[in-house]
């Protein structure tokens, strides 16, 4: 969508309904056309004195307008208030409203294709278990997506996905605590709103993204982090490719290994933040790198390098910083020799003389920058 992801000043925008599929967009001053981020169709914009002045509302219609029909749509705050039938949640998602813990898992394999994962199964299991026993995270609030699933609603379509992502959000209160973790592919994508310092959105691929396409960031930003209110807390633990700044939160944590860090503020234009809570997410590397599928760290069971590094810091160390805890991540993976996985003297080389800039390096991005060495990690 033109125009990025929060509300403009009233005065400044107005809205037109996508000509491809129906979605309302918000329209930057003086714009003679506006380019949808859920299909890139181009509209032309008939300029009028006085347009409707809620862009927000305008772009959580056009993600609903995207998962149930190419026709127009009501909001999906009003759907879910209502009952109506559009967007509706699947009956079959557990049903959470009150309870204080929430996760969604989501693992995808692509079975079948050129690009089938191992590992990504085995993450959700152990994340699962890890969430249970560690977290107190009850049974009955945890969410699974894979393909593995006998319930059609739970398989990790971009239909579903989209779905399960407001599940996780849909009626949070102060003090709840959500989990999302996501073991899959990444990609990269042409920026087409500017709001990107790299000039690339990043996005998570279901398993039917060859016909049906990725999930943008922005998409992601809006679905589960600017919905956060005050006292929400979420966690985005994601294991894919070109992940670093997949929740386009606001600001992303550099560290050094010699430990110094320092918060970078990544907004461009708009603010990308949530309506009071508190978002953080912990992926497998930076936006240019890629993340492994591998069994060099566990043995002969396959596992993302990220997912297998974050259990095992977490375990190691209960109670654990957030600076620990990425220092430790980094550390497992590093010294298992990375994606080169050579053992020996030659394999201590390479793990000494590589940059980061070529090593898989775990990232922390926040809606907000805090110590990171003083803060506990919790869920």
């Amino acid at each position: 969508m033109a125009g990025g992801r929060s509300q403009r000043a009233a005065a400044a925008t107005t809205t037109t309904m996508c000509g491809g599929c129906g979605a309302y967009l918000t329209v930057p001053p003086g714009a003679r056309s506006v380019r949808c981020a859920l299909c890139r169709a181009v509209t032309r914009v008939e300029r009028r004195p006085h347009g409707l002045h809620h862009a927000a509302v305008g772009f959580v219609k056009g993600l609903i307008s995207s998962i149930v029909s190419p026709q127009p749509t009501p909001s999906p705050s009003a759907s879910l208030r209502l009952g109506g039938a559009a967007g509706r949640l699947p009956a079959s998602y557990p049903r959470v409203l009150g309870r204080k813990k929430r996760a969604l898992l989501v693992g995808i394999s692509y079975a079948g294709t050129k690009y089938e994962l191992r590992g990504a199964v085995n993450d959700v299991n152990c994340m699962g278990y890890l969430l249970r026993e560690r977290f107190g995270f009850p049974a009955d609030c945890i969410l699974v997506l894979t393909q593995d699933e006998k319930d059609p609603d739970r398989l990790p379509t971009k239909d579903n996905l989209r779905l399960a992502m407001r599940w996780l959000v849909e009626g949070t209160v102060a003090g709840d605590s959500l989990v999302f973790h996501f073991s899959g592919h990444g990609v990269q994508k042409l920026d087409k709103n500017g709001d990107e310092v790299d000039g690339y959105d990043e996005a998570l691929c279901p398993m039917d993204f060859e016909d049906r396409g990725v999930i943008l960031d922005d998409e992601i930003n809006a679905t589960v982090v600017r919905p956060l209110g005050p006292g929400v807390k979420l966690h985005a633990i994601i294991d894919t490719c070109h992940s670093g700044t997949i929740l386009d939160l606001p600001y992303l944590c550099r560290i050094s290994r010699t430990g110094y860090w320092q918060w970078e503020n990544h907004s461009r234009g708009e603010p990308k933040c949530t309506s009071g809570g508190l978002a953080i997410s912990i992926s497998g590397c930076g936006d240019s790198q890629t993340s492994q599928d591998t069994t060099a760290l566990s043995g002969s069971t396959s596992t993302g390098a990220m997912t297998y590094s974050f259990i095992k810091a977490v375990e190691s160390e209960p109670g654990t910083t957030y600076g620990r805890l990425l220092t430790a991540m980094r550390a497992t993976i590093r010294d298992s020799g990375g994606e080169f996985g050579i053992p020996g003297p030659i394999g201590t080389f390479f793990r000494r003389v590589i940059t980061f800039s070529c090593a898989q390096e775990p990232q922390l991005c926040a809606s907000e920058p805090f110590d990171i060495y003083r803060k506990p990690f919790l869920l």
